[in-house]
Order: C-alpha cells, then structure tokens, then sequence
C-alpha cells in the first residue's frame, strides 16, 4: 500500500474516533476540557471539533484522494 493511502487511512480513523468519544463521554477527552475552560464552553468545543475531528477528516480524504488518483487504484 503506498503511504499517503495508510496516513489517509489513519486520519479519517482518527476523526471518526474522536467524534464518537466526544459524542459518548466527552469526559474521557482531556483536551476538551482544558480548551472549554480556556475559552469558554461554545468557542472550546469548536476549536475542538475544529482541530481533532475536522482537519483530520478533510486530511484524510485529501491523501486517500490523491493517493488513489482518478483512476481508484493505488498510484506509486
């Protein structure tokens, strides 16, 4: 598997992950605590969902993307 494919991979794994533990115990995220206290409750769970869900989505669909080319299959 070419690299770009497997970082993709493991962004959107990474995304997918942190939206679903915010969602289920958002206790278990120390990082959004420190940031809703920070900058308050609204503004700290943006620059959260922003940082740790978001950008790592749209990472991974990007290297996914140019890994895989037009074509869909793994380009070297």
């Amino acid at each position: 598997m070419h690299l770009n494919l497997l970082l993709g991979i493991a962004a959107l794994g990474y995304g997918i992950y942190t939206a679903y533990v915010r969602a289920t115990s958002p206790e278990k995220v120390g990082k959004l605590a420190a940031m809703k206290e920070q900058w308050g409750e609204g503004p700290g769970m943006i620059v959260h969902v922003v940082a740790y869900t978001v950008a790592p989505l749209i990472l991974g669909l990007v290297l996914i993307a140019t890994s895989l080319g037009a074509t869909g299959a793994p380009s070297e």
